[in-house]
């Protein structure tokens, strides 16, 4: 039974690991973009979310803000500092590490280095009997275990049911002869960047309603979601999905046998897979 429920919570935070990372891979994975501030969107979006919740007592009108709050600022943070140093990958790393460290200190200042927490509504709170092995758990992680499937399916279809989505990968694949057809890549590029902000800030109202905010949580989950791109490999959606729940399953059972080689367990999967496909899971050779 306790393995059972070490299974689960190993599924529902591979389920919050992919929301981050999802974004992740639409920036780092497709766009080629080196967004190193990833972590703090997450963080940003969390603390965003949370005061709108505060503010209206609407948990919804949270997880909105949060989303479309990051959706803003990640426009602002590519049209206004990564637009023009656009495949440079040491100047993007660089500008990034340093947007990252203000983020995190002015997050801190304004918020302090208290823990903060969600009140998810009543219909996903509580507790749900799975009728297996006598098992009750908690209904929210259920929900963003759905949550994730949904953003997952709903990214899918539109990379590849969609104009939109075609017009991304063949501009990720030939720029110059997609803008020679008239497309205006500088708004397809902000779009997706914008689009995988979003979703780094719908993780951080998912994530602090799940578990809590606090400082710090940025750098975990930039973590997180690098090694979760590089095992499922880079810019591949299913990929990432399959990274996630790896990476959430070793790890949650990694801290329920070995707790103080959690870590060392889930960097080794990644030097493992590596060693066996060095261009990750789902991703294509170079």
């Amino acid at each position: 039974m306790k393995q059972l429920v070490v299974g689960l919570n190993g599924l529902t935070l591979g389920a919050l690991y992919f929301l981050v990372a999802s974004g992740f891979t639409l920036i780092f994975g497709l766009m080629r973009t080196v967004n190193l501030a990833h972590g703090s969107l997450y963080l940003f979006g969390g603390y965003l979310g949370w005061s709108a919740a505060e503010r209206t007592g609407n948990w919804v009108v949270g997880l909105a803000a949060g989303a479309l709050g990051m959706g803003v600022v990640g426009v602002v943070v590519q049209q206004g500092l990564l637009r023009r140093i656009q495949g440079q990958d040491l100047r993007e790393s660089l500008v990034t590490i340093g947007l990252s460290i203000v983020a995190a200190d002015l997050l801190l200042a304004h918020y302090g280095g208290l823990t903060y927490s969600f009140s998810p509504p009543e219909r996903i709170h509580g507790a749900t009997d799975l009728r297996i092995a006598s098992v009750i758990y908690p209904t929210y992680r259920l929900f963003v275990l759905g949550l994730a499937a949904a953003v997952g399916i709903g990214l899918w279809l539109l990379l590849n049911r969609t104009r939109l989505g075609i017009i991304v990968r063949a501009a990720i694949d030939d720029r110059a002869m997609v803008a020679a057809l008239g497309i205006n890549i500088q708004v397809i590029f902000a779009l997706l960047f914008a689009l995988g902000s979003m979703l780094a800030g719908l993780a951080g109202v998912a994530g602090g309603s799940a578990l809590s905010l606090s400082t710090g949580e940025d750098q975990r989950y930039l973590l997180a979601s690098l090694i979760v791109v590089i095992i499922g490999g880079m810019g591949s959606l299913e990929g990432a999905a399959i990274g996630a729940l790896l990476v959430g399953l070793v790890e949650q059972y990694g801290l329920f046998y070995a707790p103080y080689y959690s870590a060392t367990i889930t960097v080794a999967l990644m030097v493992a897979v590596l060693a066996i496909r060095p261009q990750g899971l789902r991703g294509r050779p170079a």
